[in-house]
């Protein structure tokens, strides 16, 4: 039962990392579209998010193999939770869909 606990809290930590990171990109696509310094935006969200992510699963899931395998399927639940949301909200008329080609 505890081995059961623990894979269950490594997933759920999983998605809340991966809730994090897509939801960190969502926010800075949004917030860097209006600025004069997108290149910098983006570089700086990309490794500040990503730091999180690796040192989340390297404190909380990297103790065991099974762990950062539950993790990891989170992370990639968390991941195709917000592809759904993005392709609901496009859908919806709330976001511009994307473009073919670069202007």
């Amino acid at each position: 039962m505890n081995e059961a606990l623990s894979l269950a809290s490594a997933l759920i930590a999983g998605i809340m990392l991966g809730a994090f990171f897509f939801g960190g990109l969502w926010w800075t696509v949004r917030k860097a579209m209006g600025s004069e310094r997108v290149a910098l935006w983006f570089l700086g969200s990309l490794l500040l998010r990503t730091g999180i992510v690796v040192l989340g699963f390297y404190f909380i899931l990297g103790d065991d193999w099974r762990r950062l395998l539950a993790g990891l399927i989170g992370f990639i639940a968390a991941r195709l939770i917000a592809m759904r949301l993005a392709r609901e909200a496009e859908q919806a008329g709330q976001i511009a869909p994307e473009a073919g080609h670069a202007p």
